[in-house]
């Protein structure tokens, strides 16, 4: 059984107008998408600014109003009751922000950031309470020092780790972790994503994993979905992904990493140049009027990969 199923959620912003301000039509952020998150396992959702993986993830925690769906965790729906305070749910599922410095209270001491949850979920003494933060923080390579520092005395890699031991304080089962080293330079980057994995590995976190780069996810998740224009246009594992993609969009977000060999960039260029042809020319095939995306079917002679086709 899946730790969290998520079935045909949707989520909708009314637009208002007239001289009443009336509700006068819909943006679909999230338009009818379904999958599931095992135990122990990372999902990498990818997609481009403004395609609904980020507002997916806040509707799992709650954090904006669902149309339609239901989302089940630890086989139980929680559909209902994903914004009450002091739930279960909202103990077991966490989350680390993309914009570090904005989620961090910067007048706080990092030991008050970090306990914060814990003193909203349960009742320890100071010493024990304090005892937990050190190890949280040996957990992603701080040491019990910087407890009593401000976030402001850390570089973006260091605070970005904060946020990682905050979101792990109450020992929680998921993470949604929305863009988590997308504001850090590379060599950072490696650095919180390789704590993560062992901070998954150390207590079997499941991560919903949320970018817009496919490199990154490539490193992380082992299952991908694809998201554009608020549904998913290919999901599957991740040689399904980039050895064998099926979806024009999924292909040109492919021929967008970049690569490491300079002498491959002339061929890589040629590639990035017919691939955008290729999605130009063949866009009617792949989405409805007005871009709508078609259902998921699964592609031939695989079990696990899937398509968005007509």
């Amino acid at each position: 059984m899946a730790l969290l199923e998520v079935t045909d959620l949707k989520v909708y912003y009314p637009i208002r107008g007239g001289v009443f301000g009336g509700v006068v039509g819909h943006v679909k952020a999230v338009d009818g998408v379904t999958f599931s998150v095992n135990e122990g396992q990372t999902v990498g959702l990818v997609g481009e600014s403004g395609s609904g993986k980020t507002t997916i993830g806040k509707a799992i925690l709650g954090l904006v109003p669902i149309k339609s769906g239901t989302i089940l965790f630890d086989g139980k729906d929680i559909t209902k009751y994903i914004g009450k305070n002091r739930s279960d749910y909202r103990k077991s599922v966490q989350m680390i922000f993309q914009d570090v410095h904005s989620s961090i209270n910067v007048k706080k001491r990092v030991l008050d950031v970090i306990a914060e949850p814990i003193r909203n979920f349960e009742k320890l003494s100071k010493a024990e309470e304090t005892k937990r933060v050190d190890e949280l923080l040996s957990i992603v390579g701080m040491s019990p020092l910087d407890a009593h520092k401000y976030p402001h005395e850390f570089s973006g890699g260091q605070r970005q780790r904060i946020g990682v031991a905050r979101a792990i304080a109450l020992k929680p089962k998921l993470i949604v972790a929305d863009e988590p080293v997308s504001a850090l330079d590379l060599s950072i980057q490696a650095q919180v994503l390789n704590y993560m994995k062992d901070v998954q590995e150390e207590l079997g976190l499941s991560y919903l994993f949320i970018s817009h780069d496919l490199g990154v996810v490539k490193h992380m998740c082992k299952t991908l979905v694809i998201m554009h224009n608020s549904r998913f246009v290919e999901v599957g594992e991740r040689h399904d992904i980039y050895k064998n993609p099926k979806h024009i969009y999924t292909r040109r977000l492919i021929a967008s990493i970049p690569d490491t060999d300079p002498d491959m960039k002339s061929v890589n260029e040629a590639k990035r140049v017919e691939i955008g042809k290729e999605y130009e020319e063949q866009y009617s095939n792949y989405y409805m009027d007005g871009g709508q995306v078609y259902p998921l079917k699964q592609v031939d002679g695989s079990e696990t990969h899937y398509i968005a086709v007509p």
